[in-house]
């Protein structure tokens, strides 16, 4: 009996969660925390909390695919799992290997178009699992309604590095100047199949640390960041909607902030000048969501009734 009531009850919140949800963001990042600790806690050795957490992925790009989210990135293997035991490493990269090439040949990800891509120091991993990224890059190439991209051997840090030498080596060999070294030369070396600023980070696991993920991508963003306690193969659609929530409650701030700015901005100017305080509003209202281009609106015709006012006195 308890279980069928967590089961409609969870049903019920999952419903209500999303119908709070006005758009999903564009990009969703997420650090897949936990497996280890997973299969610790049940008796298991890591390699079965891997698996387990493989399960979560697959779910987790059908409410990607449900949700019209664009672009998702998974935490899969950072620089610093090298380090952990090849008896844990060799399962590991036996499951990644596997997983692409069920990923690459599966139905619902050609019929859904999402194109395949791994970021990272890709050299440091053994060939097998090198071949099957190359293996789902090229059966998805042709896609473009979902990107997933699969960080493998990856750190931030080495990854801006990278970039940072990749300027450095044009600029000496004359094929970039430097006074063209701006944000778009830095990011045209970045990873390359990661497309856009990342949007919201989610991290498994209950750690609240972002691990040094996409520090270009997400960081220059201001990405939200929604920390979580199931390890990564509990994580559930309510937990990853309650994310969601988080973006969103980000964005609205943020939007209400950018309002509030652009009211004071256009009462700053009108004290001066109602001519130029029109040209300032009409620019205003482009830039900012509807509720924002209202409120400078209505900011508007209060100084014009100002000025109204004291012409009559």
């Amino acid at each position: 009996m308890m279980r069928w009531f967590r089961r409609r009850f969870s049903a019920a919140y999952e419903r209500m969660l999303r119908r709070q949800l006005d758009a999903a963001p564009t990009h969703v990042a997420i650090i897949q925390d936990g497996n280890r600790r997973y299969a610790r806690e049940r008796g298991d050795d890591a390699p079965d909390g891997h698996r387990e957490g493989a399960k979560t992925t697959e779910r987790v790009l059908e409410w990607c695919e449900e949700l019209e989210i664009e672009e998702l990135t998974l935490y899969a293997f950072s620089t610093e799992n090298f380090d952990r035991p090849d008896g844990e490493l060799e399962p590991l990269f036996d499951l990644l290997e596997s997983k692409l090439h069920e990923f690459a040949d599966a139905d619902r990800v050609h019929e859904n178009g999402v194109r395949i891509g791994a970021i990272g120091d890709l050299e440091r991993l053994p060939q097998r699992v090198r071949d099957a990224v190359d293996y789902a890059e090229s059966r998805t190439a042709d896609y473009d309604s979902l990107r997933l991209n699969i960080a493998l051997a990856y750190g931030g840090r080495s990854e801006l590095l990278g970039a940072a030498r990749a300027v450095a080596r044009d600029v000496a060999d004359g094929d970039l100047s430097p006074r063209d070294v701006d944000v778009d030369a830095v990011e045209a070396r970045l990873a390359e199949h990661t497309t856009r600023d990342v949007d919201l980070i989610i991290r498994t696991g209950g750690d609240e640390r972002t691990s040094n993920f996409l520090p270009w991508h997400a960081n220059g963003n201001e990405a939200a960041v929604y920390f979580c306690a199931p390890y990564w193969p509990e994580f559930s659609k309510v937990d990853f909607l309650r994310g969601l929530r988080t973006y969103e409650s980000r964005e609205q701030s943020w939007q209400q902030s950018r309002t509030e700015r652009a009211v004071a901005l256009l009462r700053a100017v009108a004290e001066t000048e109602l001519d130029d305080a029109k040209t300032v509003a009409g620019r205003l209202r482009t830039q900012l969501p509807s509720a924002g281009a209202r409120e400078v609106a209505a900011e508007l015709e209060r100084q014009r009734g100002t000025e109204s006012g004291e012409r009559a006195d």
